[in-house]
């Protein structure tokens, strides 16, 4: 019984050895990451998400959003501005929304994922700078991208 216990616990270690997936070089580098949620109250959910442990680090009540973070997990609460929750990606910054040194433009997503038959929308007509598009995956969730810099 031992020995088919050894064997089992092996297989699982070599299985879950293998079951890491392979680097990718072509990777996509995104930026900062948090979920934009559409809130009906911004002083209520910024007061429940305190609850959670999250803290104001950027925005303003008065404007209707507030970015709250928890750790590394950064959450948007937006009265009024989004017709409903969106996954965002901010190319640029960090977790903490500092400048990066080197990072992928906004513009450059777009082509690759234009180049990948994703609908990306109207092409962003600025060379450089803020810009920002959206995509919808499979299910209807909407992705923004939203560089700042």
């Amino acid at each position: 019984m031992k020995l088919v216990h050894i064997l089992l616990s092996g297989l699982l270690v070599a299985t879950a050895v293998q079951a890491q997936p392979p680097a990718r070089s072509n990777a996509m580098q995104l930026g900062n990451f948090s979920v934009s949620l559409n809130v009906r109250d911004i002083n209520a959910s910024k007061a429940f998400y305190e609850k959670l442990g999250f803290t104001q680090v950027f925005g303003n009540v008065a404007q209707h959003f507030v970015i709250m973070q928890n750790g590394t997990t950064n959450i948007g609460l937006f009265q009024g501005m989004f017709p409903r929750n969106a996954l965002t990606f901010n190319p640029g910054w960090d977790h903490q929304g500092n400048n990066l040194a080197s990072f992928e433009d906004v513009r450059a997503l777009q082509h690759r994922l234009h180049d990948a038959g994703v609908d990306t929308g109207t092409p962003i007509a600025s060379a450089s700078g803020p810009a920002s598009f959206s995509v919808t995956d499979p299910d209807g969730n909407p992705i923004l991208f939203d560089q700042h810099r």
